[in-house]
């Protein structure tokens, strides 16, 4: 299984464009290779567009500033980069070839920023949760970052990725990682090493992508995480 983790900058780019870049962030997703696909700062509106561009199936879960969606989505599209996170947030996971069978999100923290895990199960039996911990305090993010692995901790085989706002992640086996962005697992292992892709101006973090495959020694499971809701 291949993984990758990727920020969206909330569909933003370095530098500015001064326009929505739904299309652009759309083709370069559809152009990698990849079977998992976890998403961070997403628009919210986008998850699906991005997952059909891509010949894959999503799930997501909404996070920060969400009130009054209609209008934050006109005004993003339209200023992108003058309205910044404030178009609303969401995270997604992007799943090709196969059948998604399960999803969950599990509430972190409200304060001070609303803070979500959510993670889908495939058919394979392999969980697989995305997770954008808090910002600008590595206590918290630990913090989040536990609390999810808390609540998959029963999954295996698991495979947990995302912005974790840490550079030094504690809790699972770490497979991957580039600055605050990171894969860790439970269950599997590395297949190779993993690679920084190019992403051109798009975002202000780079994707990363590992390859992944079944540690034979763990059975899987296929069991809900616990604590979830």
């Amino acid at each position: 299984m291949v993984a990758l983790t990727w920020n969206l900058f909330h569909g933003r780019a370095v530098p500015e464009a001064g326009r929505s870049l739904q299309h652009a962030f759309a083709d370069a997703l559809a152009s990698w290779a990849w079977d998992v696909a976890l998403l961070q700062e997403v628009p919210p509106w986008w998850p699906g567009p991005l997952a059909d561009a891509a010949g894959a199936v999503e799930r997501h879960a909404l996070t920060s500033r969400n009130s009054l969606p209609a209008l934050r989505r006109w005004a993003a599209d339209r200023w992108p980069d003058v309205v910044k996170s404030q178009g609303g947030g969401a995270n997604a996971i992007l799943v090709r070839g196969q059948e998604i069978v399960e999803h969950r999100a599990v509430m972190l923290r409200r304060w001070p920023e609303r803070r979500v895990a959510h993670g889908v199960r495939l058919a394979s039996g392999v969980w697989v949760v995305n997770l954008h911990a808090s910002a600008h305090s590595p206590p918290r993010a630990q913090a989040d970052l536990d609390r999810a692995i808390g609540a998959w901790g029963r999954a295996t085989p698991l495979v947990l990725g995302g912005d974790l706002n840490l550079r030094d992640p504690r809790g699972l086996e770490r497979v991957a990682s580039r600055d605050v962005d990171h894969v860790l697992v439970h269950g599997l292992v590395r297949a190779g090493a993993p690679e920084v892709l190019d992403r051109g101006p798009l975002s202000d973090h780079p994707p990363l992508v590992v390859s992944l495959t079944s540690d034979r020694t763990c059975a899987v499971s296929g069991r809900p995480p616990s604590g979830s809701r």
